[in-house]
């Protein structure tokens, strides 16, 4: 049974004051202790998602929404706190980092899904599917660092949601290339997030949310403010004119 479970999560970021100094005050600082200052990203974050739950995550630009799905996948672990994540998780942000420059468009594939969990059987069997979703054609067959960006996204999104999981963590889908492909593209992520057992989406789309999630999260300064049914907190964002 996939679930979600955080509880008193903190996550800081320190930062090297030295970096930002002019010459002579980095010289000064030199000679004395090197000083710190830390930036607080997420405060105090309790939260629990249980298995059959869509859960959206909305706040301004800068709230947290992408570290918090960071924390879930285990990609930042907390300074303070409990994180639980069961389940196979699938995240989907950032999608198009991890390639390996060099190596052409069907071994970018096969290392994606090896990262993603994939069985290299399970691969060979879901190839052929991930490179004719990808509409890439020849450009497969030739090193990724040909490829423009809207390519870059195409095989990644490709790979990327042809996995199984029980978790999908979400960030908004960013611009795929044209309609055509836009199009198949939705398509695919509907799917993908009835297939798993817990999707969490994190979007700046208000219209979009409601047809994705029954319950949505917002967050600001990296708290949470609100819980709760998506149309009600939807309407407390518009209202409070962030939305």
């Amino acid at each position: 049974m996939a679930r979600i479970v955080l509880k008193n999560v903190d996550l800081e970021f320190r930062v090297d004051a030295m970096k930002h100094d002019t010459f002579r005050s980095a010289f000064v600082r030199f000679l004395r202790r090197p000083t710190h200052r830390t930036i607080k990203t997420l405060q105090s974050i309790s939260l629990r998602i249980e298995s059959g739950e869509r859960v959206g995550l909305i706040g301004h630009n800068g709230a947290g929404k992408t570290t918090l799905l960071k924390v879930m996948a285990g990609i930042y672990p907390p300074q303070r706190g409990l994180v639980l994540t069961e389940g196979h998780v699938c995240p989907l942000f950032e999608v198009v980092t991890g390639f390996e420059w060099d190596a052409n468009g069907w071994e970018n594939i096969r290392t994606r899904a090896l990262l993603l969990g994939m069985s290299p059987r399970e691969i060979d069997r879901r190839l052929e599917g991930i490179g004719e979703f990808s509409n890439l054609g020849e450009f497969l067959d030739i090193p990724v660092r040909h490829y423009s960006a809207g390519m870059h996204l195409r095989l990644a999104f490709a790979t990327s949601t042809a996995v199984d999981p029980e978790i999908v963590l979400l960030d908004e889908v960013m611009a795929a290339g044209d309609v055509s492909f836009m199009e198949s593209a939705r398509t695919r992520m509907n799917g993908l997030m009835e297939r798993a057992s817990i999707a969490v989406f994190a979007t700046h789309s208000l219209d979009v949310l409601p047809r994705f999630c029954d319950r949505t999260i917002l967050i600001d300064h990296g708290r949470i403010i609100a819980d709760g049914p998506t149309g009600e907190i939807v309407r407390m964002y518009t209202k409070s004119g962030a939305g």
